[in-house]
């Protein structure tokens, strides 16, 4: 069983920003589209970044130009930058790790963006 440790979510002003990260306790992220999920109170779980393992990106609208996603295969970790957050931002972001019907998750991390 494959386990996702999220980090770095908190409590920031808007305007601000943070980096998430997430590391696999296995060697998996070879040949998997690794991805970030946010949930915010009373919606559904919504894709908010995407990369291929070639490198190829997707951005749900609301964060295109203010979040970027990135991966280091070699340490099975996947990054969230996130800058000139929102308070519309504010959810529990969830790392997601898949290829083909194989698919993991992390058990989320918090991030609230308040003044």
């Amino acid at each position: 069983q494959v386990q996702l440790v999220e980090s770095g979510g908190g409590l920031v002003q808007p305007g601000g920003s943070l980096r998430l990260s997430c590391t696999a306790s296995k060697n998996i992220f070879w040949g998997y589209t690794a991805a970030w999920y946010r949930q915010a109170p009373g919606r559904q779980r919504e894709l908010a970044a995407a990369m291929t393992v070639e490198g190829n990106t997707n951005y749900t609208n609301s964060v295109k130009g203010r979040f970027t996603i990135s991966r280091d295969n070699a340490k099975n970790t996947v990054f969230l930058q996130m800058n000139s957050l929102k308070p519309e931002d504010t959810a529990i972001y969830y790392c997601n790790v898949a290829r083909g019907i194989i698919i993991f998750w992390g058990q989320g991390t918090q991030v609230t963006v308040s003044s």
